[in-house]
């Protein structure tokens, strides 16, 4: 039984990158927002993800006020790193004004400072609310029903919710089946993914006979390493000496070993879910869509649905009108499919320019040919150089 029945304008499900951005958002334009997350708050703040804010993202949080939410005091100052071919290192240039912009910020720093921005702007978010149930979304008003720390059953009336609960949250799980068309590819290998407690030193990403690897500064003394592998291998096929040996062969480099503080394996796929919005409940980030890692581009994509959704609601409360909220899912969708083509393009380049067992000889030298071009035309070298500065 709800004993408890509240209002607001909007709520937003979950505490990651969008719903923390969108709700700093709407405090600022002065729109009333409750935000439920299901962990509690030293979970969210400590769950270690990748994480490199593009230069439009830096953009957007300085245009807003909250510049500062991108700084991470352990970063490195710039981004570095370079392109390792068969041994060889390629430098990569990220000194256009149009790259530079990109920080070095994981998501758990990133998460950790819009939660404290949103708190100080006397922000109501609610860590550990439980069962959360978006209902009525067909309705005038949509009502979320959750259960809170003490177990005590909630409701809270709004005319807008906000599903920025990831892949597998409720939000999207809330639409019917027949309303959703799922776009979906799923590649035929995997990534381990490790975070270690040891400077990225090679830093980047090196393509070999053996597969792809890569070394990502997670801070002074931390690095995010990849290695390709099999979608079918566990953990438990990867002890650390396997892990470093094999880094150093397809760096071709000397990599000092250090402390393994978690490894596990990535599986790489797109999704797209379309339409992003039913009734009441419009969809960001995660819970629309996954790119690929090796683009670096989800961030970019969370960030880039916050604020089309933020101004939407802003011109649908301020002004009364509802152009910019109904074309939401149309306008996401449209720059989605963008960064899909992008993260196809390079995730499909940098593997089969190594590893050929995936899709033969011909596509590696396609590939190969392809990187060629890259480090010899100005033009394509700018591009590669501006999507490398997400990921590095």
């Amino acid at each position: 039984m709800v004993t408890t029945t509240e209002d607001t304008t909007v709520v937003i499900i979950g505490a990651g990158v969008a719903g923390l951005t969108l709700g700093n958002f709407l405090l600022k334009s002065g729109i009333d927002c409750v935000v439920l997350e299901k962990q509690s708050r030293q979970y969210v703040e400590n769950r270690q993800r990748a994480g490199t804010i593009d230069s439009r993202g830096v953009r957007m949080f300085r245009e807003w006020g909250l510049e500062d939410v991108t700084k991470d005091k352990d970063a490195a100052s710039e981004i570095t790193g370079g392109i390792w071919i068969d041994e060889v290192m390629y430098p990569m240039d990220f000194d256009d004004d149009n790259i530079s912009d990109s920080v070095l910020c994981p998501q758990q720093v990133l998460v950790r400072n819009l939660t404290d921005a949103f708190l100080r702007a006397g922000g109501d978010l609610r860590f550990e609310a439980r069962d959360v149930t978006p209902q009525d979304l067909l309705g005038e008003r949509a009502l979320v029903h959750y259960r809170s720390t003490d177990g005590t059953a909630k409701a809270i009336s709004c005319d807008f919710v906000a599903g920025c609960d990831g892949f597998h949250g409720i939000s999207r799980a809330s639409i019917p089946d027949d309303v959703l068309t799922r776009y979906s590819h799923v590649y035929t290998f995997s990534w381990l993914s490790i975070l270690a407690e040891v400077p990225a030193n090679p830093s980047g990403m090196a393509i070999h006979d053996r597969g792809l690897a890569g070394m990502i500064p997670r801070g002074a003394n931390a690095s995010r390493l990849y290695i390709q592998c099999p979608a079918g291998d566990t953990p438990e096929q990867w002890p650390d000496e396997r892990i470093w040996s094999e880094l150093q062969a397809r760096f071709g480099t000397e990599v000092p070993p250090g402390r393994i503080v978690d490894k596990r394996i990535v599986p790489l796929r797109c999704e797209v879910f379309s339409p992003m919005s039913y009734g009441n409940l419009h969809l960001l980030g995660d819970a629309a869509h996954i790119v690929p890692p090796m683009s670096a581009k989800g961030i970019h994509l969370a960030l880039f649905d916050t604020e089309v959704f933020a101004r939407a609601v802003i011109k649908k409360v301020q002004e009364g009108d509802a152009g910019l909220l109904d074309s939401y899912s149309d306008t996401c969708l449209s720059h989605i499919w963008n960064y899909q083509a992008f993260a196809v393009w390079i995730t499909e380049l940098m593997h089969n320019a190594g590893d050929a067992s995936y899709e033969g000889e011909f596509r590696k030298q396609l590939a190969r040919a392809e990187l060629e071009r890259q480090f010899t035309s100005p033009a394509a070298n700018r591009l590669f150089s501006e999507l490398s500065a997400g990921l590095l």
